[in-house]
């Protein structure tokens, strides 16, 4: 099995091999082959039972029963969430190339009591690909729908959101260096290209390294900003780790799909 340093979570699995295999579709899941298919990398019934529960209590799947057998279906939140999952691999990409130069601009100041309010604020900012670049204001290249991004937080009235561009005596290169940390993200990509190079890498089982390469790839896309390429070294990793993710991804597409439609036990629920 490939060594993924740290393992990725149960949930994040099963919104891949939902995201996979299931979007698109009108069908549930029945848990017996929920449990089946998530032994092959190292889940156990206990947690998959535990995961299928949370991700119902936080609104991303829905039950079915059908006789004595109970069905997991994707909720439109759950659909809104896998789309985009889907969109930032195989539309946006890891890789910028078409930047126009604008930036996105968030300004917040909460009440200091208000700890859970900006924890909140702060992680949903970081998902939508902005940076802190000074005390109270963040930035994201491109121009962002602040408004769907942030709008259920309930905080428009302390949020400031502009749009602009870089102007001298700044560089877009100070503003790069000050809001995001390229090292890191860099370091991610490198990672990946390690995991996931040579013959010998990972399970034998297509389904199984579908499943672990698609959580892998989707964890990196999802915490990378998409920075401009043309303000990013020649050599960044992202260019060589998407490739990278296309070729094994195309290489186990039809074998996973054949396996899995063999595994998935399925309910109607359109």
């Amino acid at each position: 099995m490939i060594d993924l340093d740290p393992a990725p979570r149960p949930q994040s699995l099963m919104l891949t091999f939902f995201g996979v295999h299931v979007l698109g579709r009108d069908v549930a899941l029945s848990s017996g082959c929920v449990i089946e298919i998530f032994e092959r990398v190292g889940v156990t019934e206990e947690a998959v039972r535990s995961t299928l529960t949370r991700m119902v209590n936080r609104g991303l799947l829905a039950r079915h029963r059908q006789g004595r057998k109970m069905y997991f279906g994707l909720t439109p939140r759950a659909v809104s969430v896998l789309q985009d999952g889907h969109d930032r691999v195989w539309s946006t990409g890891a890789v910028n190339r078409h930047w126009r130069g604008q930036w996105t601009l968030v300004g917040f100041s909460l009440p200091e009591a208000w700890r859970r309010q900006r924890h909140d604020l702060r992680s949903r900012l970081t998902w939508g690909g902005f940076g802190p670049l000074q005390n109270g204001l963040w930035v994201a290249p491109g121009e962002v729908d602040v408004a769907a991004l942030l709008g259920d937080l309930d905080l428009d009235a302390h949020l400031r959101v502009f749009r602009g561009t870089v102007l001298a005596p700044t560089e877009v290169a100070q503003v790069v260096e000050s809001a995001f940390d390229t090292e890191a993200i860099a370091a991610g990509y490198r990672a990946f290209l390690e995991r996931w190079s040579g013959p010998a890498t990972g399970p034998d089982d297509p389904m199984s390294r579908q499943l672990l390469l698609h959580t892998d790839w989707l964890e990196l896309v999802r915490r990378d900003p998409h920075l401009p390429a043309e303000h990013l070294p020649a050599d960044w990793p992202a260019i060589r780790a998407e490739e990278l993710f296309r070729t094994i991804a195309r290489r186990v597409a039809a074998a996973a799909g054949q396996e899995a439609a063999r595994l998935m036990d399925t309910l109607a629920t359109g």
